[in-house]
């Protein structure tokens, strides 16, 4: 098994709460990490039509066969079952009792709310960071990295990632979808995720997806909920504060995993991810995951956004820390040009002693400090949390 950073926390979630949820993508490594951590506790798959339906029609006497608690994966599947849960974790005031997974975050979110809340922590797993490949040893190059993205099974299994990819969204669309929303023409989805991929890292105009795709402003709206909410898409939003100047108030788009974008941007092999047009778009997705990932694996908010204002300056990364804030712009390129550093002076005119530091990552090799800059390779994204937290930015 692949070592999961979220593990520290899970276990410590069990501690002090009496149910630990756990949502994130299909395939993301939920239910391997969490029979791993809790090896002693029954296992309960409510995908599974028979054991749903007994959830379902008795729910009392379903619960009833786990006197000592229980994983219940895809709990979504059975929302009225929280319910009961609330009623057994009251009762037995133990720690830890029901850990609990879900992939559609929306649905289940809502029944926590009613049922669960105060009683659960929320924790998000996403697919496998690049940290997380560097300690299994599964290294690759960028393009490759690009093309495979991170789910487990693609490297556990040496999968081909375009099979792979190819036959998670026709499973998602079949199944995900079908569940959450009335498509008839499921062709239609599909092109939506197709134009989804190519506006990644751009600013989202509804009106013009819309127009493209063929359907109305609802529905687009719809259908993007539709993927944040099982985890396909997220969005990140402008940072909101007016530095004298009128901001985008636009949100970007980008893919909670690479293999999909890459696969919906109809690229097979390294070859074709070198020389696409949307390559750069691809490498900031990823490195905006790296930072993503490494809050959720804390278990806590990203507290990321973007810059942009009506003159077109522009920053890729405004991580927010109380009030301090620190741009991270990227950079696909291998070599370093200081002409590249030229947003982040930008910025700081415009936040003063509100940016204590900047980072500019990129795919080279070379890493050095310039002034308050940060140069970082890609795949040290992580250690700007670091590097944050030990030049006293109270992040």
């Amino acid at each position: 098994m692949i070592k999961r950073s979220l593990t520290p926390e899970l276990i410590a979630a069990a501690r002090q709460y009496p149910v630990v949820t756990i949502t994130g993508p299909r395939q993301s490594g939920k239910t391997t990490l969490v029979k791993h951590t809790f090896p002693e506790k029954p296992y309960i798959n409510l995908e599974e039509l028979d054991t749903r339906e007994l959830a379902n029609e008795d729910p009392r006497r379903f619960l009833a066969q786990f006197p000592h608690g229980a994983i219940f994966d895809e709990v979504q599947r059975t929302p009225d079952l929280l319910s009961y849960i609330q009623v057994i974790v009251d009762d037995k005031k133990i720690n830890g009792f029901f850990i609990l997974t879900g992939s559609h975050q929306l649905s289940l979110h809502q029944a926590i709310t009613q049922s669960l809340a105060g009683r659960t922590a929320l924790l998000n797993l996403y697919p496998l960071s690049l940290h997380e490949l560097e300690q299994a040893d599964l290294q690759t190059d960028t393009d490759e990295l690009l093309l495979k993205g991170g789910f487990p099974r693609i490297y556990e299994q040496s999968l081909d990632p375009t099979k792979a990819s190819r036959s998670y969204l026709q499973t998602y669309i079949e199944r995900d979808v079908r569940q959450l929303i009335n498509i008839k023409d499921l062709g239609i989805f599909s092109k939506f995720l197709k134009l989804c991929a190519g506006r990644i890292g751009s600013l989202l105009e509804i009106t013009s997806l819309a127009n493209d795709v063929g359907v109305s402003t609802h529905t687009v709206r719809e259908w993007l909920s539709v993927l944040e909410a099982s985890f396909i898409v997220f969005r990140l939003h402008p940072y909101h504060e007016n530095f004298s100047k009128r901001i985008i108030k636009s949100s970007k788009l980008y893919f909670t995993d690479l293999g999909l974008a890459s696969y919906l941007l109809g690229l097979e092999n390294t070859m074709q991810i070198s020389r696409d047009p949307l390559r750069g778009f691809l490498f900031e997705n990823l490195v905006i995951l790296e930072l993503l990932k490494y809050r959720a694996n804390q278990g806590l908010d990203p507290n990321l956004y973007f810059y942009r204002d009506s003159q077109q300056n522009e920053l890729d990364i405004i991580i927010q820390s109380g009030h301090e804030l620190i741009p991270v712009e990227i950079k696909s390129a291998q070599t370093f040009n200081k002409h590249a550093l030229k947003n982040l002076h930008y910025f700081k005119t415009l936040a003063g002693q509100r940016m204590p530091c900047g980072f500019l990552i990129y795919d080279g090799e070379k890493e050095q400090d310039i002034h308050s800059l940060s140069l970082l390779n890609y795949r040290h994204t992580h250690k700007i949390w670091g590097k944050i937290i030990n030049d006293n930015v109270s992040l």
